[in-house]
């Protein structure tokens, strides 16, 4: 059995400014913004939301199946790809495009600026959820605004069961959209400040929102995450660190847990814990696709953190 993995692929080029913005921005000079950041660190990585959770449902020994439209420049994490073992059959080539790219220049607070070139990923609706493939479970992240629209219904009418994360993509679709995608979806999951945009343009409160779907998952951050499933609220532990490296990519591997939870049915409780765990290894190094274990060191880490064996 398989999960379908609806979403971006792209480069991500993160640069390393050896300053603060605020020294360089002046704030009553912003309407004429005009700025230049020396970088002396820069490095490219694999990621996007698909390649990034599929990376880490492949680390836990399941099978992945990433469906995504991509460019002419694809080649280098095709190959990637191919060396982790992971199937590419499903991603759409556009050659007349780049795949998606992230450029994200980090300051010495922390700070982010990012722009972001979606490339082909616009064209994420010419592919098709496929019929005959053994898919048990699928998500819709982010991508293409009539791609992750389109894809809903495919899974909806096919009977596939599937998690709703809206995740950088939200502020493409209105509160009737979202609504419709909560009618289609059987699990949704955001953080905590898309949950908040969730109610707004919806109306509704987490506790009407999680009547509509088997589980709704928030994230929060360091403070861990909740799930709302059966008229109950599980509080899921964030998962201490030995250092906290870079935090990008991290939403991804926690969603590939709960992935992973599903497909072997586990129950809600495990499936938070497993998902916090794998964040937790994340953000633990740098990029989105660095880290690596085997299946039985991630148990044994399980077993260390909460005492309990799955």
């Amino acid at each position: 059995m398989s999960a379908l993995i609806c979403g971006s692929m792209a480069y991500d080029s993160i640069m390393v400014f050896r300053d603060k913005f605020r020294n360089h921005i002046l704030p009553d000079k912003m309407h004429i913004l005009n700025v230049s950041f020396l970088v002396p660190v820069m490095r490219r990585e694999y990621g996007g939301c698909a390649g990034n959770i599929a990376y880490n449902l492949k680390l836990l020994q399941e099978e992945p199946l990433i469906m995504a439209t991509v460019g002419h420049d694809f080649e280098p994490y095709a190959q990637w790809l191919s060396q982790r073992g992971i199937s590419t059959r499903h991603i759409m080539v556009m050659d007349d495009h780049y795949t998606g790219q992230a450029y994200i220049t980090t300051d010495e607070d922390d700070n982010q600026i990012t722009a972001f070139h979606p490339g082909a990923m616009n064209y994420s609706h010419h592919n098709v959820v496929p019929p005959n493939e053994d898919i048990c479970i699928g998500i819709v992240s982010p991508d293409g605004k009539q791609g992750m629209q389109e894809h809903a219904e495919q899974f909806a009418e096919l009977g596939i069961p599937f998690i709703f994360d809206p995740g950088q993509g939200m502020p493409m679709f209105n509160g009737e959209e979202l609504l419709h995608f909560l009618d289609l979806a059987s699990y949704a999951t955001f953080n905590d400040y898309e949950a908040e945009l969730v109610q707004e343009r919806t109306g509704l409160t987490l506790k009407h929102i999680a009547e509509k779907v088997d589980a709704l998952i928030i994230t929060l951050g360091g403070k861990g995450s909740r799930i709302y499933t059966g008229g109950q609220c599980l509080d899921i532990p964030a998962v201490e660190v030995g250092q906290v490296l870079d935090p990008t990519g991290c939403g991804d591997a926690y969603r590939a847990g709960l992935l992973y939870g599903l497909m072997n049915d586990y129950d809600w409780e495990v499936t938070g814990r497993i998902a916090s765990l794998l964040g937790g290894i994340k953000i633990e190094h740098n990029g989105t696709q660095n880290h690596l274990f085997t299946l039985s060191e991630f148990k044994q880490r399980y077993q260390d953190t909460f005492g309990s064996s799955f």
